[in-house]
């Protein structure tokens, strides 16, 4: 859609809306006025109603998940009540007339409920219209991203309660085999030495690890495995502390492994709980 049509809708939006308010703004006053409202007061009241629900339709906009839910929740709260009111001021003649207080409805119990609904739209007013406010300005749209310094690897973190899922890494017996280094006879000399499927006549020569980043890479690699093996055994302790322990399959699925690699944690763990417990020796009754 083009940009002027864009700027025609939400145009024609917020003409709509203006007018909607006028016409509910004229029902709200007059039902302010029936529960003892002054005049400045009962002029303010439908700005409080509607306007509390123009702050939770924009907040609807920016929250997710569970703030958004309670966002949706006062925003049909306030809908369905300024609707009574305005059904109520439909109703009641006499509310067309600044009378003074009237009843709201000749039933007694109908009449108190209509009071306590119009009394207490203000004090609701504020207190969500705050608890709305605080939740869009603390809300953060999208997690920033880590700034991972120049020659090295961003190291990605597991599935656990704690690190929503990401992209696994590798087991080490699932790593890939890397090709032999060339021989380093070559070096010696000065001469480049060329690579397997390279073209030896072409001017650029192919970029070679050296052993020493051969050894800095495997250490690298040899470390996250390490720290994904504890995050897994950490998680499968909680989970049996919590009562609900984790199969094999279930520990491998949540970090991107096997369930042969699950097991193997399973066993660290309870190996490192049988090594940990003392060892009760059995005490002979003494011979009378």
């Amino acid at each position: 859609m083009k940009r002027s049509g864009r700027i025609f809708l939400v145009t024609a939006l917020v003409a709509v809306v203006g007018m909607a308010f006028r016409v509910s703004w004229n029902a709200l006053r007059d039902v302010a006025r029936a529960i003892g409202a002054d005049a400045t007061a009962a002029n303010f009241y439908p700005f409080v109603i509607d306007g509390l629900m123009a702050l939770a339709l924009i907040a609807t906009l920016v929250l997710v998940g569970k703030d958004r839910q309670f966002a949706l929740k006062v925003l049909g709260g306030y809908t369905v009540a300024s609707l009574v009111l305005n059904y109520v001021h439909g109703l009641v003649p006499a509310l067309h007339e600044p009378v003074g207080m009237v009843r709201l409805a000749d039933w007694d119990g109908a009449h108190y409920a209509l009071v306590f609904i119009a009394t207490s739209l203000p004090v609701g007013a504020i207190f969500f219209g705050s608890d709305l406010v605080a939740k869009v300005l603390h809300h953060r749209p999208a997690a920033e991203a880590v700034r991972v310094p120049d020659g090295q690897e961003s190291t990605p973190a597991p599935h656990t309660s704690a690190h929503p899922a990401q992209t696994p890494v590798a087991e080490h017996a699932e790593l890939p085999v890397q090709a032999p280094a060339p021989e380093l006879s070559a070096q010696v000399t000065g001469d480049a030495v060329p690579v397997r499927g390279s073209d030896p006549y072409s001017a650029r020569t192919p970029e070679v690890e050296t052993p020493e980043e051969v050894l800095h890479r495997e250490q690298f690699e040899e470390a996250e495995l390490e720290r994904m093996r504890q995050d897994a055994r950490r998680a499968y302790v909680e989970s049996a502390q919590a009562g609900r322990p984790l199969s094999a399959r279930a520990l491998g699925e949540a970090f991107g492994m096997s369930e042969s690699w699950g097991r193997k944690q399973i066993l660290a763990v309870r190996d490192d709980e049988d090594a940990s417990r003392p060892h009760l020796r059995a005490v002979e009754p003494a011979a009378v």
